[in-house]
């Protein structure tokens, strides 16, 4: 898939190097990747160079959500700074392999590809007055650079669903 701000291909053997890879299923429309967002780019950017690197996709049904297009998703790049690429995933095959639910939804993966953490930024929600700290990931990233296990509580991630193109919900997403 091609980084919608810079327009390069990006794909996980570009990772093969890193220490992890945090992989980040968002949106532009969604509050509650607006209410993290500030502290997300901090995040990102607090991490470089420790060999974890930072994946956003978006994959949104633009046709019903045009606010979450590849050039809108540029422009919330560009107000939040982040420091990591955007890619679209326009077929939705991404979220749907991912099994990614809603947006943000945060996979953070090992050396070896195996899926380290899934699950919430912080305990933070749109109105409920706890600070964005990103503390939940932040942990897992640092558990994971020190050899640490995985964490033994991994809270789910908490959003607004991902929008399927009608007829392209995955399986899990009808069952559940």
């Amino acid at each position: 898939m091609k980084d919608i701000v810079s327009g390069k291909s990006v794909s996980f053997e570009d990772f093969e190097d890193a220490k992890g890879i945090c992989l980040i299923f968002i949106s532009n429309h969604c509050p509650y990747v607006q209410h993290i967002a500030d502290k997300l780019s901090e995040v990102a950017k607090y991490y470089e160079g420790s060999g974890v690197s930072f994946i956003a996709i978006s994959s949104n049904d633009i046709e019903e959500y045009p606010e979450d297009s590849p050039e809108e998703m540029a422009d919330m790049a560009e107000e939040y700074d982040f420091v990591f690429p955007i890619l679209f995933d326009e077929t939705q095959e991404v979220a749907q392999d991912f099994t990614a639910a809603c947006t943000p939804d945060f996979f953070l993966y090992d050396t070896s590809g195996k899926l380290f953490y899934r699950g919430q930024f912080d305990e933070s929600r749109p109105g409920n007055k706890v600070p964005v700290t990103g503390g939940d990931l932040k942990r897992a990233i640092d558990d994971l650079l020190a050899g640490k296990n995985p964490p033994k509580e991994q809270k789910p991630s908490s959003g607004c669903s991902i929008k399927w193109k009608t007829g392209n919900e995955p399986p899990y997403f009808l069952s559940g």
